[in-house]
């Protein structure tokens, strides 16, 4: 636990954000995401939850993109609702909001009211259109705004459908660590000038500028701009997935040639594959490849490559993924509150972080908050 400095106590945890101050406006997806890296390193993030709840029909327990948070119950169409969140913006650093454009604005906590109170705040706003442009107010998933950018259509095989990435792509990638990145990149600027700004973290941005090397690729004539046709998309018969005899995947990645060297001598190929460098025959190639993966077990695959640069590996489900013995090792997953998830990333030599606490439940936390950040106006007019 931190104090700050005006002698308040900081539910902080331990890592490099220990002492941030951020609100979060309660929503779904990239927002609540973004504001969890910042809880992991350790910023005392105030989720401000609507009574009654709200978006996707998740049991507050099992929401991990809350865990290391604190929640307080705020009602911002109530006529007292805005001036409650803003006493929580005068005394934070930073604020997480994913309205649609202009909602936060009618709400009374857009930019202009929040810095009214506080000019050093970073206002961070994730959206998947972005607060500009014709598609602004619409409404849309990590799907359509990845459709549009060109990566969804980079993924799958050749004469299919493309292939839906979770939405790991654009909610998270695109979206929350561009927001993280944009609010410590801004709130470096505050600290410097004392001033804050506005934050216009959009999906389609974020997924876009993830394409930046496959542009170059394109440009230079390295790059196809179809499906499974390139390096990295598939149609490298040693870049890719394979199938073994009990139903499981093996994953290969044997790019440079010292690793495909390894590759097709473990796997039992080096005297029958066709040049690697022949395009015309990598169709052939695969089948060699897919051919000699089915004669074995996920397994027995495995024990092959375990430990070798022959850069293979199993295709592990979520469940069996935190118990590879590498990841175990290094406690990639943690278990908190009985949850098995992942731990917090990225590692700090003299700043370690941990997850310190479960989902936070909606309104939990309301007493704590008003007694740490000093606005006794959260607590209920009979208390």
């Amino acid at each position: 636990m931190a104090v700050t400095g005006n002698g308040n106590r900081d539910e902080s945890g331990p890592g490099p954000l220990a002492g941030l101050r951020v609100v979060e406006l309660a929503g779904i997806g990239p927002g609540p995401f973004a504001a969890m890296l910042l809880a992991d390193l350790g910023a005392d993030v105030v989720r401000v939850d609507r009574p009654g709840g709200g978006g996707l029909a998740v049991d507050p327990a099992y929401d991990l993109t809350n865990r290391g948070k604190r929640s307080v119950l705020v009602d911002l169409k109530s006529a007292d609702g805005p001036a409650r969140v803003l006493d929580l913006v005068e005394r934070a650093d930073v604020l997480v909001e994913g309205f649609r454009p202009g909602v936060a604005e009618r709400l009374g906590v857009g930019p202009a009211d929040c810095h009214a109170r506080n000019p050093r705040l970073v206002y961070g706003r994730m959206t998947g259109w972005g607060q500009q442009g014709p598609l602004a107010q619409t409404a849309g998933h990590d799907i359509a705004y990845i459709a549009v950018t060109g990566a969804l259509g980079m993924i799958g095989n050749p004469g299919e459908p493309p292939a839906v990435p979770a939405n790991l792509v654009g909610d998270y990638a695109g979206g929350s660590l561009y927001l993280v990145i944009g609010v410590l990149a801004a709130l470096q600027h505050a600290r410097t000038t004392g001033t804050g700004q506005v934050v216009d973290a959009a999906i389609v941005d974020g997924t876009a500028h993830l394409t930046a090397m496959i542009h170059g690729m394109m440009a230079a004539g390295g790059w196809q701009d179809r499906r499974g046709a390139n390096l990295l998309d598939g149609g490298c018969p040693f870049y890719g997935t394979y199938e073994t005899s009990d139903g499981g995947y093996m994953a290969v990645g044997a790019l440079e040639q010292q690793f495909y060297d390894t590759f097709t001598e473990l796997l039992g190929i080096a005297d029958v594959a066709p040049a690697r460098k022949d395009l015309a025959r990598w169709g052939e190639l695969r089948e060699v490849v897919a051919a000699r993966f089915r004669t074995r077990t996920r397994e027995e695959w495995t024990a092959v490559f375990e430990g070798t640069d022959a850069c293979v590996a199993p295709v592990l489900s979520l469940r069996e993924a935190p118990h590879h013995p590498h990841l175990a090792a290094r406690g990639t997953f943690t278990d908190f509150g009985g949850i098995t998830q992942p731990a917090p990333a990225p590692r700090f030599s003299a700043t370690p972080s941990a997850v310190t606490g479960g989902p936070a439940r909606p309104g939990a936390h309301t007493e704590s908050v008003a007694a740490d950040w000093d606005v006794p106006a959260l607590l209920p007019k009979d208390v």
